[in-house]
């Protein structure tokens, strides 16, 4: 029987062991972070146009031959700046019919400029441009002012301005092609190169660049997003939704006009045909890119792949010698099968995401610490905090950390997004001091009786006794191989300051936001951050990396160095910014009976530490099996998950070497059903809890009762 045991346990370790393995070297968190990706939406189109270089480069002759090459990313040039345009107005939620008509009315336009009236090449181009614009104009007053549908809108326009150009051929067809305009700019803008590449397809990827930053990085570009993504919405918001439907509009005008202008300098063409059918491809390409045609979803970088897909599609129909309507064949079914994708992409995404993005690690916890009354333990559970005065009770929600000021006004926040004041000595009433938004979480003073404060999903704020807000900061520098954008603080939780004023901060998790830490907790992932932020510099950079949900943070007695809570691995940790361990990170406390959180210094050159809730047998073992808690996360609802037991919480005071000295407890729970901070205050323990509708505190037997917290950092009263 012993042998069978010892078989079971070497089997056991085995299989922990290749557990370990696989989830520490085949991290697939790494597939969910991918896919969470804007860009990922990207991939496809780029795979069809990859698939369409290669198919027809095998099946038409000479595909690949210079001219060709040539000739085609100088029509891509010409195309992609009406899909540009296009891509504009469908991400405003509109659509632009009219594009082939202006683009042949700015031809024409450019041509008689030329031909007849020889006019120098720079006014031949604004002149284009302008009147292609003020076509945009006029769509964008109809649609965005008078809100008129924009599909019969554009399409009448469309009508009236193919109408337009057929008169102004039968007037000046003649002249224009009687003319002769000699210019060496103008040739070389229809078929010269630069560096080997087509004027027109370098001016296009020129643009295609600006108009990234101008979507991406400008106000025009998010309130077109915005307004294409719900106008009601954009509107209840303050955007100026008229305008920014009508602008949309005018620059799609804008960018026919470029594009007429640099076909009319290739071909010269001022017949009826130019631009018939244009639409159709800039809609196509548009789609075949990946933007939403319902608006406020998409890029420029979709823009361009689908102007290429649509191009080459169109130039191999040609060289391939099939009958007239083939493209078009071709193009409809491609478009068909984007829409189809995008309907299906859109529809699946998040529920793909919400399957993959979680992946649990392997995570094993020695035994706990015994907490039974009467064992002896610094962990036994006492009855220590049953009896502890209360404060702002039903006047406070969730305040989640504690903190005073020098003359001994108690602050703290609520989850209204305010810093609240208790003034003192009673600290009974409680008042909004200050209103910053999303819930404060830690908080710490600076010498001059500044509030600094963490606020879940906004990043580290001050908070001056003039009641004015500052934002500190709100991101920090990029890890150099982070797949998702770390630079955005998404759980800032606990501060502190030190004595040359660099406020240490922790961030528990970069990969989860402040209502999702349960997945984070299922998870058990590193993925938690001790950061700095200099206010003499003004900057802000990550001082150590790959923390298990770093929660309370607290600096040392001697200011060399922060301890700080690491909440699901059970322990506390050290990190030295001075001294001669500088930038070494080591345990202090490690195996402790439940989940850390805040840590702040006591009287007597110990700390305090509040403990938010006790382990269960149940998740350390679920902790040993990622693949079970994967399958929880996909199969069961989020409310019913097996994760950390935040509802029965203790206090532990330990020493600078790591020894746990005693342990408060409140065993009915009634008064802190949960604990999340505490701070000694000449000679009372103050107690809040994140979700408590009060503060409790408790008299202190043998401390000095002239301690304040201010004092340690400080040196004044």
């Amino acid at each position: 029987m012993e042998t069978i045991s010892q078989s079971s346990k070497s089997s056991q370790r085995i299989s922990d062991m290749f557990v370990r393995w696989r989830h520490k070297w085949i991290p697939t968190h790494i597939f969910g972070e991918l896919l969470s990706k804007s860009w990922i939406d990207n991939i496809v189109p780029a795979a069809i146009l990859v698939a369409i270089i290669v198919v027809f480069g095998s099946i038409v002759p000479n595909f690949f031959l210079p001219a060709n090459v040539s000739d085609g990313t100088r029509q891509i040039g010409e195309l992609g700046f009406v899909v540009l345009g296009m891509m504009l107005v469908v991400l405003g939620g509109g659509i632009d019919l009219s594009v082939g008509s202006n683009f042949a009315l700015g031809n024409l336009f450019a041509l008689a400029l030329t031909n007849i009236f020889g006019l120098p090449v720079g006014v031949v181009f604004v002149a284009v441009v302008a009147l292609c614009s003020f076509v945009g104009l006029i769509n964008g007053l109809l649609v965005g002012v008078l809100k008129l549908r924009a599909f019969l809108t554009t399409l009448v326009m469309l009508i009236g301005i193919r109408a337009l150009v057929d008169t102004l051929l039968l007037a000046y067809a003649l002249q224009i092609s009687a003319g002769y305009y000699d210019n060496a700019i103008w040739d070389f803008l229809g078929a010269g190169n630069i560096l080997g590449i087509p004027v027109s397809f370098v001016l296009f990827l020129v643009a295609a660049a600006l108009m990234h930053i101008v979507i991406s990085r400008t106000r025009l570009g998010w309130h077109v997003m915005a307004v294409g993504g719900s106008r009601r919405s954009a509107h209840n918001a303050g955007i100026n939704v008229p305008y920014t439907v009508c602008i949309t509009y005018v620059l799609s005008g804008a960018f026919c006009g470029i594009s007429s202008f640099f076909y009319a300098a290739r071909l010269g063409n001022g017949g009826s045909y130019p631009g018939v059918g244009l639409e159709v491809l800039a809609l196509t390409a548009v789609i075949v890119g990946g933007i939403s045609l319902g608006g406020g979803r998409g890029s420029v970088a979709k823009a361009v792949i689908g102007a290429m897909i649509v191009q080459i599609v169109s130039l191999a129909v040609v060289q391939l010698g099939l009958q007239s309507g083939a493209g078009q064949f071709v193009l409809g079914l491609i478009l068909l099968a984007a829409i189809g994708f995008d309907v299906r992409w859109v529809k699946n995404r998040d529920k793909i995401l919400s399957r993959v993005y979680m992946s649990p690690t392997y995570y094993a916890l020695p035994a706990p610490p015994s907490t039974d009354a009467g064992t002896g333990s610094p962990f036994a559970a006492n009855d220590r905090l049953g009896a502890v005065d209360i404060h702002g009770v039903g006047q406070l929600d969730g305040p989640e950390d504690v903190i005073f000021d020098s003359a001994g006004n108690l602050y703290c926040g609520d989850r209204h997004g305010n810093i609240m004041r208790l003034d003192g000595p009673d600290h009974q009433e409680a008042h909004v001091f200050a209103h910053i938004g999303g819930h404060p979480l830690g908080m710490a003073i600076d010498a001059q009786d500044n509030i600094v404060v963490c606020v879940g999903g906004m990043g580290l704020y001050r908070v001056h006794q003039d009641r004015t807000v500052e934002k500190l900061t709100d991101e920090t520098n990029r890890s150099l191989f982070s797949i998702i954008d770390d630079s955005r603080l998404r759980l800032t939780d606990d501060c502190d300051i030190a004595p040359d004023g660099r406020i240490f901060f922790s961030e528990a998790t970069i990969r989860f936001d402040m209502a999702s830490w349960p997945s984070d907790a299922l998870e058990s992932r590193p993925s938690g951050r001790i950061v700095c932020y200099d206010p003499a510099k003004k900057s802000t950079h990550t001082v150590a990396r790959n923390l298990t949900f770093p929660n309370g943070i607290t600096l040392s007695h001697n200011g060399q160095s922060i301890l700080f809570a690491e909440s699901w691995a059970c322990r506390i940790s050290r990190y030295w910014f001075d001294g001669p361990k500088a930038g070494k990170v080591e345990p202090v406390v490690e195996n402790l009976p439940g989940y850390p959180d805040n840590i702040n210094r006591a009287s007597d050159g110990t700390y305090w530490m509040a403990v938010m809730g006790m382990r269960s047998p149940a998740l350390d073992l679920a902790l040993r099996m990622p693949g079970f808690r994967k399958r929880m996360a996909q199969e069961v609802s989020a409310d019913e998950w097996l994760y950390p037991n935040i509802n029965n919480g203790c206090i532990l005071r330990f020493s600078e070497d790591g020894k746990v000295l005693e342990s408060l407890w409140d065993k009915a729970g009634e008064n802190h059903p949960m604990i999340t901070s505490m701070r000694e205050h000449k000679g009372r323990l103050y107690i809040g809890g994140i979700f408590n509708n009060r503060i409790g505190s408790l008299k202190l037997d043998g401390v000095d009762e002239t301690w304040t917290g201010f004092s340690s950092y400080w040196g004044r009263t």
